[in-house]
């Protein structure tokens, strides 16, 4: 019963195929793909793997995309599901005023980051960081119970903002460092010293709310630019989202 997994993020489509929707189950095949080449899958990628039987999709993208993704699923005969946020599912409740108004990405990612911290030991609190075109920081208690969470801009929106916001500003990329003594330096550290600090606060605010202290995990395509300024303990993650979706996976296809 194979099964396709999605990543549909702001700028890559990344996609995994498994043998059955289940976390334990080999990987067929795997991929990424820009958005702007999302039209060459059917005849490249797509077109020498076996057919999956389930598809089970995470988009942030915006519904352009998503109808181009489908699109190039019409070489096969299935159609996929594509994850909105709930009240409750696989274990995690969804503190959010209007829970299906959270975002897909953060709902995937923290039901994946629960399952793995209960696979770690007893249950505890948890908070989960997205590093991507945007940055989210997300807190849960030790009950699986969403609490709330931060959005910034990620490092490409924060320079972008910088540069078309200050007259005569535009400058490459530089480097994190203690004392910044030229703009890109100075910009770069800004901008990973905003994320740090979002994720150092949150941390606090968890362990006053619930009285131990949280596991951090980090996530995200950008993850490893913040992960040396850190000043937490954490664990950074590769396909966090992926782990989400095969969890709910397996709870959705089972037979």
């Amino acid at each position: 019963m194979t099964f396709l997994a999605m990543d549909v993020g702001n700028t890559r489509l990344k996609w995994a195929l498994h043998a059955a929707p289940r976390r334990d189950a080999p990987v067929l095949a795997q991929g990424v793909q820009f958005l702007d080449n999302i039209e060459t899958l059917a005849e490249g990628d797509w077109s020498r793997i076996p057919p999956p039987q389930h598809v089970l999709g995470c988009l942030v993208a915006g519904e352009a995309v998503k109808r181009r993704v489908e699109e190039q699923m019409e070489l096969w005969d299935v159609s996929a599901q594509w994850v909105v946020a709930s009240s409750e599912e696989a274990g995690v409740t969804n503190g959010y005023d209007y829970p299906a108004r959270l975002g897909a990405d953060r709902w995937v990612a923290m039901i994946g980051a629960w399952h793995r911290a209960l696979k770690l030991g007893p249950a505890r609190p948890l908070v989960v960081v997205m590093v991507g075109t945007a940055v989210t920081v997300d807190a849960l208690d030790a009950t699986g119970r969403f609490l709330g969470g931060l959005i910034l801009p990620g490092h490409g929106i924060m320079l972008r903002a910088m540069e078309s916001g200050t007259a005569g500003l535009s400058v490459p990329t530089g480097n994190v460092v203690d004392f910044p003594t030229n703009t890109s330096d100075a910009l770069t550290s800004g901008g990973t010293y905003a994320i740090v600090g979002a994720v150092d606060r949150m941390l606090q605010h968890v362990r006053q709310h619930c009285g131990a202290e949280p596991l951090c995990l980090m996530t995200g395509g950008a993850g490893w630019k913040v992960a040396p300024s850190m000043t937490s303990t954490f664990e950074l993650v590769d396909n966090l989202l992926f782990d989400g979706l095969l969890e709910m996976a397996s709870r959705r296809f089972a037979q």
